[in-house]
């Protein structure tokens, strides 16, 4: 594990000690560190980003409801995103009507490290491809709405691995999936998503 990821580790669970022994304040801290994260994750998985932000908040809640009951067998980082994770694939399970999505930059918060082209970036093949001219915009559109395509169950990971660059065992933790499974889903979900966007890769 990595110098910083093992001291952010250890900075979170000073701060959830801190939470659990009444300090709101280090509370707010967490949520300052993980609200764009958590944020992006439940509009990425939803589509919709009023429902994300709900979702998001919904989260936070629930974590500071069951902030007594963490035990540290998981990285509050995991830990939490598993709870947000779950509120957005519920979320979109109960929706009885299914809407266009429209998960470009422009219907959302501007979004650092460019998605599209980091999905774009993962998916391509070293096969040639015929030229497509579309734009930087139109481009992002396409692969966002092949990511909206997909089944919840290989967009999480996707959403997760591609996008929030979290590593195998973290997507097991946060998903409760043997790491196994969540390398054949990833490698599944890649798979059609280049199929889908093979004509402008």
């Amino acid at each position: 594990m990595p110098p910083a990821a093992v001291n952010s580790r250890s900075d979170d669970s000073v701060l959830v000690e801190q939470v659990q022994a009444g300090d709101m304040a280090a509370f707010s801290r967490l949520v300052l560190k993980y609200q764009d994260r958590v944020l992006n994750t439940c509009w990425r998985l939803t589509g919709n980003l009023d429902d994300a932000q709900d979702l998001a908040q919904e989260a936070f809640l629930k974590a500071l409801e069951f902030i007594s009951t963490f035990r540290r067998q998981a990285s509050f980082y995991t830990w939490l995103f598993r709870i947000a994770v779950n509120l957005a694939l519920s979320q979109r399970r109960s929706v009885a009507r299914r809407v266009r999505l429209s998960l470009h930059d422009g219907d959302g918060p501007v979004n650092p490290g460019h998605q599209a082209a980091r999905l774009e970036e993962r998916m391509a093949s070293n096969e040639p491809a015929p030229p497509v001219r579309v734009s930087a915009r139109e481009r992002e559109r396409i692969i966002m709405d092949a990511l909206a395509k997909l089944d919840d169950e290989h967009r999480a990971v996707v959403v997760l691995r591609d996008i929030e660059s979290c590593d195998y065992q973290q997507i097991a933790g946060i998903l409760e999936l043997p790491v196994g499974t969540v390398k054949s889903r990833l490698h599944r979900a890649r798979m059609m998503l280049r199929e889908r966007l093979k004509a402008i890769m």
